[in-house]
């Protein structure tokens, strides 16, 4: 058909009348298409060009398209980074998937006990599995770990009172959030002791006040600082908050329930070893090093957390039933398997991600390569994973490149392709080549990720 003047353009109905738009119309709905069709046209009268149907229907198919496309979606990770916060951290085990499922398929046992008939507590099932994980006599379960130590601070460290914190420890993590600026949330006044690299317990019990409530310490989970360096044992502060009365906070970050030098990785302090510690309340989160949905964990001391639990902010903070049931089923993994390390690697993905070997990750990368297109021009090679999530800093994870140099399109371009593909796969440039690590990428999607370069290509 002739391309048509700008005064030519159809009307509405008429394009509403074409075979082909109202087979659009039944797969997409009358109002979808309509939306189209005006969009379409209204864009061809203010740019001054010509109608021709074919091109006009191929953008009208365009634009419904993405309409129906999901905002969330699942996506290949390839970049080797763990725990991407951007990618939504940890996946899920099978197990926590399946409790996921069974809980959001209709309803659930949330707030009702089952025995007695009556009112029941959200967060008994995941709190009694955490008091026989780590030694706590209470927990409760909040969003994440930032509304974790919100919350420990809301509750004992009202309007004009004083929360001690190490001058070291001061620090923002992702998305700008900073401790300072949490502790003032509430009205406190945040009392800063010793030096960048050096505080000692003296400096926290000269700090203490009249208006002193909580003695805080924070875990260098995502940052480090090393050299001529000193601070206290974390006992020491929970024994000298004990002997003056007053409550002591450990923002734990990334929550270790298993020793992870077990899997050949740094060793982090476990939430067991900081409850030992004396702490009255511990923060941490739940979709990083332990492996599960997002979520933040507050265990300690029995007072500590009931006045948590009491606290207005907590029905604001509290998680729904499909979190919950997710990280019942992801600590329960924990309890049955946490004496066999090999086995607990295999059950929580993130731990066998991070814990994956150099012939795995090689025989992974072989798989991939030999999927892949020739005109991939792919290669293997070694290079360096990364923990990701704010956890392990300064660790770097030996690891398998799949390497891409295809001649006919630029790394940036071939990126972007994969970005749009159906997954999407997300990958890294290095030396201007598209890298794939397979340390991120499961055995299961090997065949898919090759699929989306052959796509891309």
């Amino acid at each position: 058909m002739r391309a048509e003047s700008r005064r030519d353009l159809p009307a509405v109905h008429r394009v509403l009348m074409r075979p082909e738009v109202q087979a659009l119309a039944a797969g997409h709905g009358r109002a979808a298409v309509v939306e189209a069709v005006r969009a379409g046209l209204a864009a061809l009268r203010g740019d001054g060009g010509g109608y021709e149907e074919a091109a006009f229907l191929d953008g009208v198919r365009a634009a419904l398209a993405t309409r129906a496309a999901r905002g969330l979606r699942r996506v290949l990770n390839t970049t080797g980074v763990v725990l991407h916060t951007n990618l939504g951290r940890a996946p899920l085990a099978p197990a926590a998937l399946a409790a996921m499922a069974e809980a959001a398929r209709g309803y659930a046992n949330l707030e009702y006990d089952l025995g007695s008939g009556s009112r029941g507590d959200r967060h008994s099932a995941c709190a009694a599995l955490l008091r026989g994980l780590t030694g706590a006599e209470a927990a409760v379960v909040v969003n994440n770990c930032a509304a974790a130590v919100l919350l420990a601070l809301a509750a004992h460290a009202p309007a004009g009172s004083e929360v001690v914190v190490s001058r070291g420890e001061l620090v923002e993590i992702g998305g700008a959030f900073r401790v300072p600026e949490v502790v003032a949330q509430g009205g406190a006044r945040l009392v800063e002791v010793g030096t960048t690299n050096r505080t000692r317990i003296g400096d926290y019990d000269a700090a203490i006040g009249p208006a002193t409530r909580v003695l805080m310490r924070v875990h260098q989970s995502n940052y480090r600082v090393v050299g001529f360096t000193e601070a206290p044992e974390p006992r020491e502060i929970a024994a000298l908050a004990r002997a003056r009365g007053l409550v002591s906070v450990e923002d734990l970050g990334s929550g270790a329930v298993a020793d992870l030098s077990a899997f050949g990785l740094p060793r982090e302090p476990t939430l067991a070893e900081s409850v030992a510690a004396g702490f009255d309340l511990v923060a941490c989160s739940g979709d990083k090093l332990l492996g599960g949905p997002q979520a933040g964990l507050l265990l300690g001391k029995a007072g500590a957390v009931a006045a948590c639990a009491r606290h207005p902010l907590m029905r604001a903070l509290r998680p729904d039933k499909a979190t919950l049931a997710a990280l019942e089923a992801t600590l329960r993994l924990y309890r049955d398997h946490g004496g066999d390390p090999a086995r607990l690697a295999r059950e929580v993905p993130a731990l066998g991600m991070l814990a994956a070997d150099a012939a795995a990750l090689e025989a992974r990368a072989a798989r991939l390569l030999a999927s892949l297109p020739e005109a991939a021009g792919a290669a293997v090679g070694a290079g360096e994973s990364l923990p990701g999530g704010g956890s392990l800093p300064g660790a770097a994870l030996p690891t398998s490149l799949v390497a891409l140099r295809p001649a006919a399109v630029g790394a940036e371009e071939l990126a972007r392709r994969l970005r749009a593909g159906a997954p999407p796969l997300v990958a890294r440039i290095e030396r201007g080549r598209v890298v794939l690590d397979v340390r991120t990428l499961r055995d299961a999607e090997i065949e898919e990720a090759a699929a989306a370069v052959a796509a891309a290509l």
